[in-house]
């Protein structure tokens, strides 16, 4: 498992496990317990908690500083239209995994609907297609299985 997958499994768990879908880290500590540097946690949370993938990050300097991720709660379609939007263009194979295993985790979609998505979406299905066009088409195609969920 690579070390960022490490990180946003980890804070996934705190974020499942706390009443009010908040998690919150010390940085430093943070990286200490996973066995990384803290650089390495700001990067999973500018990549994977963002607000398209619904989540909200507030930090305090300082000391005592800290930062807190809270996953926002909103209706399934608004959901979807937010993920959507925020794909753009193109997609590369690490970044659709991610919004797959964030909606699979904010039960959006089911199991076997994330499976079909891996399927579709793979550097195998992808082969064929000339490299400059795959993350387009991967976009592409991820979008309108998006839609086709509201």
């Amino acid at each position: 498992m690579k070390i960022s997958d490490l990180i946003t499994s980890e804070i996934l768990r705190m974020l499942n496990e706390s009443d009010e879908n908040t998690a919150e880290i010390q940085r430093n500590d943070f990286a200490s317990l996973i066995g990384c540097a803290p650089s390495q946690i700001n990067y999973v949370l500018s990549s994977r908690f963002t607000p398209e993938h619904g989540y909200i990050i507030e930090s305090r300097r300082g000391g005592g500083g800290y930062i807190k991720i809270r996953r926002v709660v909103m209706r399934k379609s608004t959901a979807f239209m937010h993920i959507i939007n925020s794909i753009g263009d193109s997609i590369d194979m690490m970044s659709a995994r991610i919004v797959i295993e964030n909606c699979l985790q904010s039960e959006l979609i089911t199991k076997e609907t994330a499976r079909v998505m891996y399927a579709a979406l793979s550097n195998n299905v992808m082969r064929s297609v000339p490299v400059i066009l795959q993350d387009s088409l991967r976009a592409a195609i991820l979008k309108e299985m998006l839609l086709v969920q509201i």
